[in-house]
């Protein structure tokens, strides 16, 4: 089995770190990625392994489009940066960070004001929050960012039982904003208590991060709301694996947020998936030899997720499995 730990800078600050860092593994199938978040314990990282080992052994669940929508992501940057993204990006809808730390309200209006003027009235804009709310504050943030006609609001409280409450509490108030739900669904036990308790109006599927595409399908299927596919930061190669998600989906009604190789400066294939006119090709990739060698870890880096590696591993039966094959 191949194994290549990469280590790869992004262009800008992103989810509060400035390098993106994972292991490529390759099997039977090609080659999948494992790059859980350091901060994540060994079990969290371990669905993240069964998601690499899918990609690494089983060929892609049959495709029913052959390109996929999906929105230009901007971070928590000045106005005038965010709007220059979006114009580049090519794409008509834009996710925009909000709630950063250390950043306050009045930030995040004129950062979405600036993508709006951007798009233009026919783009379509969504604001995440990445859980940075408490109840009362996301009441008034959405309120306010409201006028720019959000498409939805994902995560904007931490906990199912908030976004709940602040579904409801948006609905009597006339704010016509969706909930969408994205940490509520993959990391807090059961997703389909988003569902249950009448949550959120889109669910956001992380093919990684929820144990691979063929569970993301079956999840899917049974949380009976909108979905879209998102990144958890990936190279292509992580990327691929959202993309043949999106591609397998019977129904895709909202650009996924799959844009976000544009935020390294490198990436591990010959072509990195880059959003032309909107949308990603449902399309085989390769991965560059030389790539590989340009954006290898150094030792210390490498001797950390390989450890890291051989911990959660045990955890997996689904490892022990695809060595056997190897």
């Amino acid at each position: 089995m191949d194994i290549h730990v990469y280590d790869i800078e992004l262009s800008t600050r992103f989810r509060g770190i400035t390098r993106r860092q994972g292991i490529l593994l390759k099997g039977p199938a090609g080659w999948g990625e494992w790059s859980p978040f350091p901060e994540y314990d060994d079990q969290e990282a371990a669905t993240w392994l069964r998601a690499a080992v899918e990609t690494a052994t089983l060929d892609w669940p049959e495709a029913v489009r052959d390109a996929v929508p999906v929105n230009a992501i901007v971070p928590a940057i000045a106005p005038d940066a965010a709007a220059a993204r979006v114009r580049a990006s090519g794409c008509r809808t834009a996710k925009v960070k909000v709630a950063e730390k250390g950043q306050s309200l009045t930030d995040d209006v004129a950062r979405v004001a600036a993508v709006r003027e951007a798009l233009g009235p026919g783009g379509r804009i969504r604001v995440d929050a990445n859980g940075g709310w408490e109840l009362g504050e996301a009441a008034v943030a959405i309120t306010e960012l409201a006028e720019f006609e959000l498409e939805y609001a994902e995560q904007p409280c931490t906990s199912v039982e908030e976004l709940a409450e602040l579904r409801a509490l948006l609905h009597r108030r006339g704010v016509a904003v969706p909930i969408a739900a994205d940490e509520s669904i993959r990391r807090f036990g059961d997703p389909l208590r988003v569902r249950d308790l009448g949550a959120a109006d889109v669910a956001i599927l992380k093919v990684q991060p929820l144990g691979g595409v063929r569970r993301c399908l079956e999840l899917a299927e049974v949380l009976r709301m909108p979905v879209v596919v998102s990144s958890a930061l990936e190279t292509s190669v992580g990327l691929r694996a959202g993309v043949a998600l999106a591609a397998a989906l019977p129904e895709l009604p909202y650009a996924c947020g799959l844009e976000t190789a544009s935020l390294l400066l490198d990436d591990v294939v010959r072509e990195p998936l880059r959003a032309a006119d909107g949308a990603l090709p449902v399309s085989a990739l390769v991965v560059d030899p030389d790539a590989l060698t340009r954006t290898r870890a150094d030792d210390e880096v490498a001797g950390w997720w390989l450890e890291r590696l051989h911990r959660v591993a045990a955890l997996v039966p689904e490892w022990a499995s695809m060595e056997e094959t190897l």
